[in-house]
């Protein structure tokens, strides 16, 4: 499917979306599929977490003034309730799907991201039989408080005046224990600096 906009407006849009009332997310989903034109109805659908169905129903209301009024707006949480509430074992279907694809910060226990993107975490609930848009994606990475792994660039400490020698030390090593028939194993650790 083809994306129309980043991930930064696609938040935006879904955090407005989240806060409108029933009858204004489905006008304000019928615009955005509106705007894109060929396409819209299917990429706004699958952002909002909301049926083709229910962006028709607001294409229909912005062409009458009649049901543009204020009326019989339903009061908060008298909608149908969210997949994370209504599917039962979502939580631990989700969480298994990440259980090996999890990381996070050594030094902070409770931060942690995963490396598969929205997408990747769709597929694999569709094949464990949930249908999930990406608005419920994010939904349960909050509430199991996955955080946005943040690019970072750490400033290097600089060279040493025998690092050259620490390096052959290590190969002079290296070679005399396996030339002895010992197995070698190389681990690269590194200690982020506090």
């Amino acid at each position: 499917m083809r994306k129309y906009y980043d991930d930064e407006i696609e938040n935006f849009m879904i955090e407005l979306y989240e806060s409108l009332s029933e009858k204004d997310r489905r006008r304000y989903a019928a615009v955005e599929a509106k705007k894109i034109g060929h396409g819209g109805m299917t990429y706004i659908s699958v952002l909002f977490g909301c049926d083709q169905k229910t962006i028709r129903r607001g294409l229909d209301d912005l062409g009458d003034k009649e049901k543009m009024n204020l009326q019989g707006v339903r009061s908060f949480g008298g909608g149908p309730k969210s997949k994370i509430d209504s599917v039962d074992g979502i939580d631990e279907i989700f969480l298994d799907i990440l259980r090996l694809n999890t990381a996070g910060d050594p030094m902070k226990e409770n931060v942690k991201w995963t490396h598969l993107s929205r997408a990747q975490i769709i597929n694999e609930m569709k094949k464990k039989g949930i249908n999930a848009s990406k608005n419920i994606i994010k939904k349960l990475l909050k509430k199991h408080k996955f955080v946005k792994r943040k690019m970072q660039k750490n400033i290097s400490t600089g060279t040493h005046k025998d690092r050259n020698e620490q390096f052959l030390n290590i190969a002079d090593l290296r070679e005399n224990y396996e030339h002895d028939g010992n197995p070698v194993i190389s681990i690269d650790t590194k200690k982020k600096n506090l």
